[in-house]
């Protein structure tokens, strides 16, 4: 091997570019005299829709560079576009919010910037060692993030918790893969396929692979390892909270497949045992937890916990069909958390922000376009038909159904069930219980991002076959055989 010669950088396009905006950004924000914030935000959006372009156009071909550290093809293609989306979206909801709270500040796109960064590194990581440098990037940025507002308490206690507890995830992560290498012998991806090819059984791999998935559980706030999510969700700023709704989620999912479906393919009998209970776990914690609360955000991050639950039968399933279906579900849930986050976000009475749901109380009467959108977004998270909830459970359970996971997919239909209910009581309490304060009229992008996220929930039974097959495409790119 050649150590001189200059990999092929043309797959990395997208993140190379991400890395020198980030940096420029940062000497725009320093700079410049006047209100950077604003500019220094819309220039980040810019920044994701080139990135956007390049990931688009360099990760059609399925292409390994940097010494085999870096892998680009159809599936980290669509990942990137859903965490770009993802981020742009939360950078749009930032904005009012963040002139609201008088905290305007140009740190929190570059910061935004850099995460998803590593969000895109984790994506086509294709090492063990790329894997964690990419999610540590991801990681450090966020507990910043969380507590991006640090004259509130509830922040700066959301991100010391957020901190210590992922620290504690990264070093089983590390421990795993530190386990898995000693016993295997590589940390490359396609190194770990041929060592465990024909391989019986290799115990000390096996049990620094549940390490890993540990590890990998945490950031996708799984069951046991969620014990954060509400807290943090609660404490940090509302936007930053819907990112880590939607952005760390797709990021550590589409890892999650990536790992366990590649280099672990082998070992599916016993990481498939491990999962289930994860998965099983999740879905009925989701649903059972989320019904005693009463603050909207903390609500979410129970409904979150119990849709991790759903997305990963797809990766239990260990099938392209599965695999389809769990990008297929991340790509609806990310419409529809960010449309429910950008309700929350205009929760706001006499210039004041409120989170509790009995704040909703009457609201069809004094908001109605409000009320409007939140039920269409609860019916869909509900997975009530025809809207875009349903077909995303539908394509995971038929998933499980057809490679025999029948008894996952009855208890993921019962879990759907228990968990509509706090979703129909946030509708009841729009609609029948009596008026409270009116909320503020929105602002013009919150208002935009929340009506067109309410009407693709609405629009997507007339739009799956498109959206389909861009997750065939990217779910046959993990199955080449």
């Amino acid at each position: 091997m050649d150590m001189t010669a200059l990999p092929d950088l043309t797959p990395a396009y997208a993140e190379i570019f991400l890395a020198i905006a980030g940096m420029a950004l940062l000497m725009v924000g320093v700079f410049r005299k006047t209100d950077p914030a604003r500019g220094v935000t819309l220039l980040a959006v810019l920044a994701f829709a080139i990135a956007a372009v390049l990931a688009l156009t360099t990760n059609a071909v399925e292409t390994v560079t940097f010494n085999g550290l870096f892998v680009v093809n159809a599936f980290t293609g669509f990942a990137k576009m859903l965490i770009l989306l993802a981020a742009a979206l939360s950078m749009f909801l930032a904005l009012s919010w963040a002139k609201n709270e008088g905290i305007a500040r140009y740190e929190m796109p570059v910061i935004m910037l850099f995460a998803v960064l590593g969000m895109m590194m984790m994506v086509s990581s294709n090492n063990l060692i790329s894997l964690y440098i990419g999610l540590e990037l991801q990681s450090l940025a966020l507990y910043v993030l969380a507590s991006f507002n640090r004259g509130n308490l509830r922040a700066t206690e959301a991100g010391v918790k957020y901190f210590v507890l992922g620290a504690l995830a990264s070093g089983l992560l590390l421990y795993g893969s530190s386990l898995v290498y000693g016993f295997a012998g590589t940390t490359s991806f396609a190194g770990l396929a041929d060592a465990l090819t024909g391989v019986e059984q290799n115990t000390g791999v096996l049990v620094g692979l549940i390490f890993v998935i540990c590890g990998l559980a945490f950031k996708i706030s799984a069951v046991p390892f969620h014990m954060w999510t509400p807290d943090v969700y609660e404490g940090s700023p509302t936007p930053v909270t819907a990112f880590f709704s939607v952005g760390p989620k797709i990021a550590a999912l589409c890892l999650f497949l990536r790992v366990l479906v590649g280099p672990f393919e082998g070992l599916m009998d016993e990481w498939r045992q491990v999962l289930t209970v994860i998965c099983v776990a999740s879905m009925l914690w989701g649903a059972v937890a989320a019904i005693a609360q009463n603050n909207i955000k903390r609500l979410m991050a129970y409904s979150s916990i119990g849709h991790v639950g759903y997305a990963l039968i797809g990766l239990v399933a260990g099938t392209q069909e599965g695999a389809r279906g769990m990008i297929y579900y991340m790509l609806i849930y990310l419409f529809m958390n960010v449309g429910t986050f950008a309700v929350i976000l205009s929760m706001r009475v006499k210039e004041r922000y409120v989170e509790s749901i009995d704040d909703l109380s009457g609201l069809s009467k004094t908001n109605p376009a409000i009320a409007l959108a939140l039920a269409i977004l609860m019916f869909s998270m509900a997975g009530i038909p025809p809207l875009a909830g349903f077909f995303g459970k539908y394509f995971v359970f038929v998933a499980a159904v057809n490679e025999g996971l029948i008894p996952l997919a009855v208890i993921g239909l019962l879990s759907s069930v228990i968990g509509a209910f706090y979703y129909l009581r946030l509708i009841k309490i729009m609609y029948f219980d009596e008026s409270v304060e009116a909320f503020d009229r929105p602002d013009h992008s919150t208002a935009l991002i929340m009506g067109l996220c309410a009407l693709l929930v609405v629009l997507f039974v007339g739009l799956p076959e498109p959206l389909l097959a861009g997750a065939d495409t990217a779910a046959a790119a993990l199955f080449p055989g």
